[in-house]
């Protein structure tokens, strides 16, 4: 077996927790852009006559708009790294196929959950929107959580496509969903059902 680059594996848990930073960071601005005063994340800051509204701070909200698209660009950025060094760190732990003559006595390559770094697992999405009341709170769902895992879906391409299929197949049924929340992995129990809002959730999550 090809062994792991210590720096590789080094340099990717540092770029986790760069990331980890700018998730708070994203939060706290998602945080305060949705709050009950806030104009929310993409919300028009004209009024119906097209006068800016005297309800907000516009240069703030710009500012703080400005701040969060810059933060998902490098938080992007970062996500590219991450899955480059994990590809590397994948490769490197792949065995060996054994010789002939050790196939009745070696045991057979086993990946358990308990033997997967936790450095391997990363979010596809990030939850930057949800609804009170809707499908996904009422689940445990919260703002900025990180998707692991949905269903059968975990990575890949045609996310959002796929995420959406999983969730309106599965209507009325839990489904598994792994998220990262503050550093943490969670395991919960959502089940997409319609309710007063649009969707089967009740949420927006952020790829990439």
């Amino acid at each position: 077996m090809v062994a792991t680059n210590p720096n590789l594996k080094s340099e990717t848990k540092s770029l986790m927790d760069q990331r980890a930073t700018l998730e708070a960071e994203m939060n706290a601005l998602i945080d305060t852009l949705s709050g009950p005063a806030g104009p929310g994340l993409s919300a028009n800051l004209t009024d119906s006559e097209g006068f800016p509204r005297s309800d907000i701070d516009i240069p703030t909200v710009r500012a703080q708009r400005k701040r969060l698209a810059e933060l998902r660009n490098d938080h992007k950025d970062i996500t590219d790294r991450i899955h480059k060094n994990i590809q590397l760190l994948h490769s490197a732990k792949l065995p060996h196929n054994p010789d002939s003559k050790n196939q009745g006595t070696s045991a057979p390559y086993e990946n358990h959950p308990m033997d997967v770094d936790p450095v391997v697992r990363i979010p596809f999405a990030t939850i930057d929107e949800i609804a009170e009341d809707s499908p996904a709170a009422e689940d445990g769902l919260q703002l900025g959580d990180g998707i692991v895992k949905f269903g059968n879906v975990e990575n890949g391409e045609r996310l959002q496509e796929r995420l959406v299929s999983e969730a309106q197949s599965n209507q009325g049924r839990p489904v598994s969903v792994v998220v990262i929340r503050r550093g943490a992995f969670l395991n919960l129990t959502v089940t997409p059902r319609p309710w007063r809002g649009r969707g089967l959730l009740g949420c927006h999550f952020l790829f990439g």
